[in-house]
């Protein structure tokens, strides 16, 4: 037998070995618990996760155990899950939850846990995330093309890193069109509430009229239910809920994290668990836009498909030089290119044609 014959049966050996592996853990019924910062059927973040996990459930054998509206101190919670529903892999959703789910992890170092949107690691946890900012920016083309007066609102939750990192990928995207646009933004300083999304777009309205498209980085859809009675175009987040808004409805930002879960649920399943942080691209199917409305300008679709494919040759970048803030200094000069530590850690500040109003 020839030395590539051989290897070439090892390799089918091993490869059958790890097929009846993966078969063989699947028959066993895996719980998963799964911490929520909202709702199951908030139409929103937390609703994507649920069905993401949901759709998992009969491929890996799993029992899903959730836990909605869950603040941030989640340790006790977790502990719950373990020690009281048996669940050998946790899930948590939220930013927040960050130091709970590293603490429960050193506790526990026979539990997996997934951190989705964190960016901690060790031997028993991953994070992981998407680059929604490019989907962003994708989406600030679409309002661009959708405006007519220039002037977009932009319904945020809080001044993190995270939120102002959306707030300038839309506002490039938006001024990659239409140069003389302003974006404007008020701080709903909540993620789940509808009356405090709801009274920011609606502060934002009353400051300036002249506001025909909107934008938001909320867990809450209630500002669509405004802009949807005032005739403002929107563009939503985390889920598509065009056939909710109809008439002003233009696309959304939408996550696909089964492309994380199954993936990382699959190795715990099968022992081959490597804690890591990990930032995913458009390219890899985490982050897209959902599809256009009838609302979107015909000629908007030609605009972002060149942008996407700019972005999937790794030619362009959102944040490449030269880039402005609104205060009229040069923050990334012309050749370069911010790093995903600044982007992660370092937004403190907004691109020219953006204003944060109080």
């Amino acid at each position: 037998m020839t030395i590539l014959v051989l290897m070439a049966v090892i390799a089918g050996i091993l490869l059958i070995r790890d097929d009846w592996q993966s078969v063989d853990l699947a028959n066993k019924t895996t719980k998963v618990g799964l911490l929520l910062n909202g709702s199951r059927s908030d139409r929103s973040f937390s609703q994507t996760h649920y069905e993401a996990l949901e759709s998992l459930q009969d491929e890996l054998n799993l029992e899903i155990v959730c836990q909605e509206n869950v603040s941030a101190d989640c340790y006790k919670d977790i502990e719950s899950l373990i020690r009281d529903k048996g669940c050998k892999i946790i899930v948590g959703v939220s930013f927040g939850f960050g130091e709970s789910m590293q603490k429960a992890a050193e506790k526990y170092p026979d539990v997996y846990f997934l951190h989705a949107t964190g960016t901690g690691h060790s031997s028993n946890l991953s994070s992981f995330f998407g680059r929604m900012y490019q989907a962003r920016y994708l989406s600030g083309i679409v309002a661009g093309m959708r405006t007519d007066t220039g002037a977009i609102g932009y319904v945020a939750a809080f001044p993190i890193p995270e939120v102002i990192r959306g707030i300038n990928a839309f506002a490039l995207g938006v001024r990659s069109i239409r140069p003389d646009a302003q974006v404007y933004v008020r701080y709903c300083n909540s993620w789940t509430e509808d009356s405090a999304a709801g009274e920011a777009f609606n502060n934002l309205m009353d400051s300036h009229p002249d506001i025909d498209t909107m934008a938001l980085h909320t867990d809450s859809i209630h500002p669509h239910r405004e802009a949807e009675k005032r005739g403002v175009w929107s563009i939503g987040y985390n889920l598509d809920n065009s056939d909710e808004f109809p008439k002003t409805y233009l696309t959304a930002c939408i996550w696909k994290w089964n492309v994380c879960y199954r993936k990382e649920i699959l190795s715990c399943l099968q022992g081959k668990f490597h804690g890591s942080h990990e930032w995913m691209n458009l390219e890899d199917g985490i982050v897209s836009l959902s599809d256009f409305t009838r609302n979107v300008k015909p000629e908007t679709k030609q605009e972002v498909l060149a942008a996407n494919i700019k972005m999937r040759s790794r030619k362009f970048d959102v944040f490449y030089g030269p880039i402005t803030d609104n205060m009229g200094n040069v923050r990334v000069e012309a050749g370069e290119s911010m790093s995903d530590s600044e982007m992660l850690n370092g937004f403190d500040w907004c691109v020219e044609g953006v204003t944060v109003e109080e």
